[in-house]
């Protein structure tokens, strides 16, 4: 009332626009105002200042994926190694190390390890900035077309300078510069294709559409563009795009997934299109996705973090006693003539002793261990990713590592979840049965339509009653329209790449009587009841037909101009006519509408508003397309409302889930109804027991007047910008009711080769294998049994919500009756999407945990994606256990991303599941070498790595400390800087790297041939608390061996300090290097050579040290020393006995484990004496 110039246009465009601001046109209110969650985008020359402003706001097209540049790589850098605690320790310790007061040796010295680790890092991290900055330049340097106003034409730009607003020309096979709205295309029908293998990995074209209500011409003039366009602000989901175009008349379009060509796809089968500019540089949904390699934790690492803090601990303790002690030896000093008088007082000098020793002992942390580690598992990616046994030949790769950091977590795998279809199964989709209108009808992969494939029209006129004809002959007809029309499936051929062109055509035949006078004039029986009646065999009649069609011509309505065509070719030679390409989104569309080409029901081309199709007897129809329903994971199913071709209705065709659709299709009410659904459940039943992928295929007839009251309410779906997916998806579902039943398909999956064998070895390993699938349970328990999943003796449970409690006490006695737990029970779960929403709530999940945990397998049907990935959290938080999930289609990423492990198949389904994991393979079978082989070894190799780290640094360690007992502990060294900080640094350090690359505890083959060596892994036997602190009392011994023996041979003697720590170190060296020969099961030339590196490396640096050293270690002077000693027969024998007695306890119990495997061929004494060994020996 107080505006009267306010109006509203429509309720529905009204409720949409209220968010965001008032359709107030006379008032001029400002809407920029009030559209902050909307990104509004405008022409670039456009006049609106306030726009103009707002378009500049917008990210430009420039990308920098870089990290660093000039001036902030020294600080951003540093800033980022300081947030390892390993770094920060040690970075403490040299700056405490220039206090005077508690210095241990030279300040210069103590900075030398932490300034060479961290530069190494640098080093590593610049190398790969640089790499990135290149890619950058490359990608920022491309050039495009964009309109220029001023010059009134298309100019050459760089990427880098496209902004939002602009106006870009792309030719067929250019690089989409940035995301763009599709304004124009050559094509007549407004269609382009793109390729977006730079995005997700697919190789199959996606079909774009120009918005609708844009004048389409053979020329594009933007001069002439004047809208305006409304949407979301930048996401990452490439799959969803929301927003509106509005015209200068108010005219609202809706804009979707379809309107949007995404930056770095590329531009097929088009010559050429034009777009606006609406997401630029690092705001396009490719960069928003662009996250980098996946970083995960591993089991191992997070155990070595425990055990880095034992250290820390240790080396407190350590420092603790050091510092006591050296306050109760000044306590117990009475004016002592080689000391300086100092009035400290004894407990204050030992707190400063505590800080003393710190920076002696500070090797016991292993600062190098992390770099290590690094290098190590760099090492091990590469030899899995050239593992030719894991090459696939056919599609030309091998495995991808795509997470960097979880090599090891493939060695203790207890838990895995697989897909079925395309994971287990090949994913080659071939159309095998279909039932229509009750009847079944068999067929042999997708071939060619021939005499053996009687016409189902034809089969249904001589096998159905009079009465039943025109139902019958109705339902084929509307079941193969329905696999030709509902779907995506894009149409080319090998010598016209472009999709084939929708030709202006007439229909030919106006209704099924024009059908059935068709087959009269071609002098074939009418519809006889049976075959009995007919004297013509089934061959005969589809020879006599294709001769005839070939010959006669047939024309309706006394209408010359339309010609009939063969069932085999309708429109072109048959020749030509298998020259026909279908890209499909899914093998599934595939196989359907090359099995309705079979039967004669040809797809010949698709265009946004309609589809040319061939029918048996007929012309080429043009089937007026009036919306697409795509399939949706929550529906389960797709439809497509078209005006059907010969009766002019508005038809709703609908493929999906058999259970789904079954559900809604509406009662029947007459007999045949009622029959055929009888029939056809019948049917589909048995098509699950032999394994068979199900489809059902409905229809439903609108009247106009309800057809124009939904397509009301879905266009105010189409163009919200709020809550979009969920008013479309109520929108489809709305429609998708009391759909009437046409029949059904049933398609075969092959299983993948050496599927059985893979998983029968991954179960004797000790990994429990479970399958998650979308498939109805009769399918995915045919598969089980065909991959060894399920065996013939095990007791299938199948679980409902009521029937948990029941089942476990039912387990229990068939577990009872059997075999024990431990071999793992006879009993193997199944259990549908139903029950498992009711079994995923928090009150059921003990309950059905249990259950699971007393079942060999589970088999969970007709789960959907977040069902699959709810499973596996609950599996891994509660069980905590180390899961790995495979799979190799969209609908499993949420599921690979959620186990510890996730595996990605590339097959036919895309790359999404490949882009989502962490490793990537090309077939199901190399899954076993992959766990069971490199599994093995990374975790076993990593795993002894970690402590041999640990055992080499407490040992030398530990000689500092049992040199503090005879010095008073006053922090002296009984050798010099130089040597102490180096000894780990660099003489030591590459033979583990080496062993954690190249040893071999078992071979390939064994590993193979005995999958129970896994079972050491998967209970971490190579890296328990036990065997840690084994490791650390053996240094212990070790140190104390390593140091008492040379103290006792130059006892009496008058040898300095650092001539008594010479024999010390060169033992210590050959101990710990000859450790790790003993430990080692491999020994190659690489080894020998790096060991005798090793020790020739530190001998030369001491000598040289020795013989050229005056001032290098202030203020004692080493020179000379090494030489003077190494020259006397003591320091020999004093090395040699040392090593010797120092090492005797670990090869004795290393050689008393191999005579026992010698004796022993038992593989549970096997596995034993492993467990035992690594216990021992570690």
């Amino acid at each position: 009332k107080e505006r009267p110039g306010l109006y509203v246009v429509d309720y529905y465009r009204f409720l949409s626009h209220t968010h965001y601001y008032f359709a107030c046109v006379d008032l001029g209110w400002d809407r920029l105002n009030l559209a902050k969650n909307r990104r509004v985008v405008m022409p670039s020359w456009t006049e609106h200042e306030e726009i103009k402003e707002l378009q500049k706001s917008y990210s430009r097209n420039k990308v920098r994926t870089t990290k660093y540049t000039f001036l902030s790589f020294i600080p951003k850098n540093l800033f980022e190694q300081l947030h390892r605690f390993a770094n920060l320790y040690f970075i403490f310790l040299a700056a405490l190390n220039f206090v005077p007061i508690v210095n241990a040796f030279q300040p210069e010295i103590s900075i030398i390890p932490i300034v060479f680790v961290m530069s190494i890092t640098a080093v590593k991290d610049l190398w790969e900035d640089q790499r990135r900055r290149k890619s950058d330049q490359k990608v920022n340097n491309r050039l495009c077309d964009v309109y220029d106003r001023k010059q009134k034409r298309y100019v050459e730009r760089r990427w880098a300078e496209v902004c939002v607003g602009d106006l870009v020309r792309l030719c067929c096979n250019e690089i989409i510069p940035a995301d763009m709205v599709l304004l124009h295309s050559s094509d007549p029908n407004g269609v382009c294709h793109i390729e977006t293998a730079n995005l997700d990995g697919e190789t199959n074209l996606k079909q774009r559409q120009v918005v609708r209500d844009l004048p389409q011409g053979s020329e594009f003039v933007p001069e002439n563009y004047s809208s305006h366009i409304e949407c979301e602000n930048p996401n990452n989901d490439l799959r969803r795009f929301r927003g509106f175009m509005e015209h200068p008349g108010k005219v609202r379009v809706g804009l979707h997934s379809e309107n949007l060509l995404l930056r770095s796809c590329t531009v097929r089968n088009t010559e050429t299109v034009i777009g606006i500019v609406v997401y630029a540089g690092h705001e396009t949904k490719a960069m928003q996705n662009n996250s980098g390699p996946r970083y995960k934790r591993s089991k191992l690492e997070r155990r070595l973090n425990m055990d880095v803090l034992w250290c820390v601990i240790l080396l407190l303790l350590m420092c603790l006693i050091a510092a006591v002690g050296h306050g109760f030896w000044l306590s117990g000093l009475q004016n002592p003539i080689y000391m300086i008088p100092d009035d400290t007082h004894p407990a204050l000098a030992a707190f400063y002793m505590f800080w003393t020793m710190i920076i002696v002992l500070q090797v016991l942390i292993p600062i190098s261990l992390y770099v290590s580690i690094e290098i190590v598992k760099l090492g091990q990616i590469y030899f899995i990713q050239n593992d030719l046994d894991l090459y696939n030949p056919v599609l030309d790769t091998g495995v991808q590592c795509r997470a960097l950091n979880i090599t090891e977590d493939l060695g203790q795998i207890q838990f895995l979840f697989s897909d079925k279809t395309g994971t287990l199964t090949e994913n080659r989709m071939l159309f095998r049965r279909c039932t229509v209108a009750g009847t079944e009808y068999p067929h042999h992969e997708n071939g060619p339509f021939t005499s053996k494939h009687t016409p189902l029209i034809l089969w249904a006129s001589m096998r159905s009653p009079p009465r039943q004809q025109a139902a019958e002959i109705s339902h084929i007809l509307d079941f193969f329209l329905a696999l030709t029309v509902c779907n995506t499936v894009v149409v080319s051929s090998p010598t016209q790449p472009r999709h084939v062109q929708m030709p202006v055509v007439r229909t030919p035949l106006r209704s099924l009587e024009e059908m059935k006078a068709m087959f009269q004039k071609l002098s074939l029986p009418r519809f006889p009841s049976s075959l009995s009646q007919n004297t013509d065999t089934p061959t005969s009649l589809t020879k006599k037909l294709f001769t005839r069609g070939r010959s006669a011509s047939y024309f309706p309505n006394n209408s010359p101009q339309t010609p009939i065509m063969t069932l085999q070719s309708p429109t072109t030679p048959s020749d030509e006519a298998e020259e026909l390409l279908y890209e499909a989104e899914s093998p599934d569309e595939a196989a359907l509408v090359q099995a309705a080409k079979a039967y004669g029901c040809t797809l010949l081309g698709r265009s946004p508003e309609q589809v040319l199709v061939v029918v048996p007897g007929t012309g080429p129809l043009s089937i007026p397309l009036l919306h697409v329903l795509p399939f949706h994971s929550a529906r389960k199913r797709m439809s497509v409302v078209v005006r059907h071709p010969l009766t002019g209705e508005v038809v709703v065709y609908t493929k999906g889930a058999d259970n789904v659709i079954m559900e809604l299709a509406e009662a029947a009410e007459d007999g045949f109804s009622r029959e055929v659904m009888e029939r056809t459940q019948r049917n589909l039943d048995q098509y699950a027991r032999e394994g068979l992928r199900t489809l059902c295929v409905a229809k439903k007839v609108l009247e106009e007047q309800e057809y124009e009251a939904w397509l009301k309410r879905h266009e105010y779906a189409e163009t919200s910008i709020e809550n979009r997916e969920e008013l479309l998806l109520e929108s489809a579902e709305r429609l998708e009711t009391n759909l009437t039943l046409l029949g059904a398909t049933g398609i075969v999956d092959r299983l993948q080769e050496e599927v059985p064998e893979t998983i029968e070895a991954l179960q004797e390993a000790g990994i429990k294998v479970w399958v998650l699938t979308g498939d109805k349970q009769e399918t995915a328990i045919n598969i089980a049994f065909a991959c060894k999943l399920l065996r013939p003796t095990d007791h299938i449970l199948m679980t409902c919500e009521a029937r948990l409690h029941e089942l476990q006490h039912e387990i229990r006695q068939v577990t009872k009756e059997g075999v024990s737990e431990d071999d793992s029970s006879d009993c193997v779960l199944v259990i549908d999407g139903r029950t498992l929403d009711y079994t995923l709530q928090k009150e059921l999940q003990g309950s059905f945990l249990e259950l699971t945990c007393c079942c060999r397998s589970v088999i969970c049907c007709r789960s959907t994606p977040l069902q699959k990935s709810q499973v596996v959290r609950l599996v891994r938080d509660k069980l905590k256990v180390m899961t790995l999930a495979i799979g190799d289609g969209a609908n499993d990423v949420s599921m690979i991303q959620m186990a510890d492990v996730g595996i990605g198949i590339s097959g036919q389904e895309g790359m999404q599941a490949v882009m989502s994991s962490d490793f990537a393979i090309s077939r199901f079978k190399f899954l076993r070498k992959l766990i069971l082989v490199h599994g093995h070894w990374c975790y076993t190799r990593l795993a002894n790595m970690i402590l041999y780290f640990f055992y080499k640094n407490v040992m030398y360690v530990n000689l500092l400390f049992w040199y503090q007992f005879f010095c008073g502990f006053s922090g002296s060294t009984m050798t010099n800087s130089w040597v102490l900080i180096f000894f780990n640094l660099l003489f030591t350090s590459v033979p583990p790297i080496i062993y954690g690359v190249l040893d071999k505890d078992v071979s390939g083959e064994t590993l193979l041939d005995l999958p129970d060596l896994y079972k050491s892994g998967q209970n971490s036997q190579a890296y328990l608390p036990s065997t840690f602190w084994m490791n650390i009392l053996d240094a212990f011994y070790q140190s104390l061996v390593c140091f008492f023996i040379p103290y006792f041979a130059y006892t009496g003697s008058d040898i300095g300090v650092f001539s008594f720590g010479s024999p010390i170190n060169g033992s210590a060296l050959l101990i710990i290097l000859l450790h790790q020969l003993i430990e080692s099961r491999t020994v190659t030339w690489i080894h020998t050579a790096i060991l005798l590196f090793s020790a020739l490396f530190y001998y030369a640096f001491v000598l040289l040290f020795s013989l050229t050293c005056v001032t290098c270690n202030s203020p004692t002077n080493p020179l000379g020393i090494e030489t003077k000693m190494m020259s006397d027969p003591l320091y020999y024998l004093v090395c040699g006995l040392t090593t010797v007695l120092a090492l005797l306890p670990r090869y004795y119990t290393l050689e008393q484990c191999h005579r026992n495997l010698s004796v022993n061929a038992d593989m549970p004494h096997l596995t034993d004496c492993i467990a035992e060994a690594g216990a021992v020996l570690s």
